[in-house]
């Protein structure tokens, strides 16, 4: 019972779960999934914290280099692995690098730090072959912790906040309910179900309904060690990787054309959203952990 001179709290408007955390530490390659993972002040640590780019330092993605999706990631004993069909495994000390490395992420020019000739020799040689002429020669670049890159402020609402190699804010926010709405949607419409990979997510949410992480404020994640915040500020438009299979690589119009039939989002001109983008706003080096409980008021 509340004693008669402590106001009540009142209930959030949403109470979600963590169902799922993911990172993606090389930009565009497979993701990892994962119980637990700390949280930075530019999102899940080691998330897009490499990124793979041509020999002019432009970054590269699935979007011109499908078979990206098939390199797979892993931790073991301080090191990143690296897995892909044909190739021994790549292995990288977590914060080791070598000489500097001028490199660009859509607009963004970021001093970055190069991984040196055997990395760039194995993405090379894996990615090379079908690729096109000016993206044979590839290199491997590290984020350098020191460099600041901010998040769009015009979808910030003045927070400062940071990011490393993600495409534009620091976490993606998604819901199993989305994805089964789609689901639903693919198969009505005679084509198979796919899952969660092909949207790359970094929290994925259970009890809510389709598309509520559309609809909601600053999002308020129990840790054990306090309250981490993150706030959903701009939705998540999408290009054609969601397309490609993850398990094949082999590209199909299906996600993206069934997503054109009720996804678009005036917010983006009409361009075709799925998922929210999200920046930190308090709980930098807490942990988030699958099954923690996520609050939320509605925004509007």
């Amino acid at each position: 019972m509340n004693p008669a001179n402590t106001p009540a709290t009142p209930a959030a408007d949403v109470q979600a779960t963590i169902e799922e955390l993911w990172v993606y530490p090389v930009k565009s390659c497979a993701g990892i999934s994962l119980r637990e993972c700390e949280l930075t002040d530019t999102g899940l640590l080691y998330d897009r914290a490499w990124m793979v780019v041509d020999s002019e330092g432009e970054f590269v993605s699935q979007r011109e280099l499908p078979r990206m999706a098939l390199i797979q990631p892993s931790f073991k004993m301080g090191q990143l692995m690296l897995r892909a069909p044909g190739m021994l495994s790549l292995h990288l000390g977590l914060d080791v690098a070598e000489g500097p490395l001028k490199v660009r992420v859509w607009a963004d020019a970021v001093d970055a730090c190069d991984m040196g000739d055997v990395a760039a020799q194995w993405f090379s040689d894996f990615l090379g072959p079908d690729a096109p002429s000016h993206l044979k020669k590839l290199r491997l670049a590290r984020f350098d912790p020191d460099v600041k890159r901010p998040c769009g402020p015009a979808w910030t609402g003045g927070v400062e906040a940071t990011t490393q190699f993600a495409d534009g804010f620091g976490l993606l926010v998604t819901s199993n309910a989305s994805l089964a709405d789609l689901n639903a949607r693919l198969v009505a419409a005679g084509h198979a179900p796919v899952d969660m990979r092909r949207f790359r997510p970094n929290i994925v949410l259970g009890a809510v309904e389709s598309h509520d992480e559309d609809r909601v404020g600053a999002m308020n994640i129990i840790t054990g060690d306090g309250t981490a915040v993150i706030e959903p500020v701009k939705p998540c438009g999408r290009c054609p990787i969601p397309n490609v299979d993850p398990t094949t690589a082999v590209p199909s119009p299906a996600v993206g054309d069934t997503l054109q039939t009720y996804r678009q989002d005036p917010r983006l001109n009409g361009a075709v959203t799925f998922g929210m983008n999200a920046i930190v706003i308090e709980g930098d080096g807490q942990v988030l952990r699958v099954g923690q409980t996520v609050n939320a008021d509605w925004r509007f």
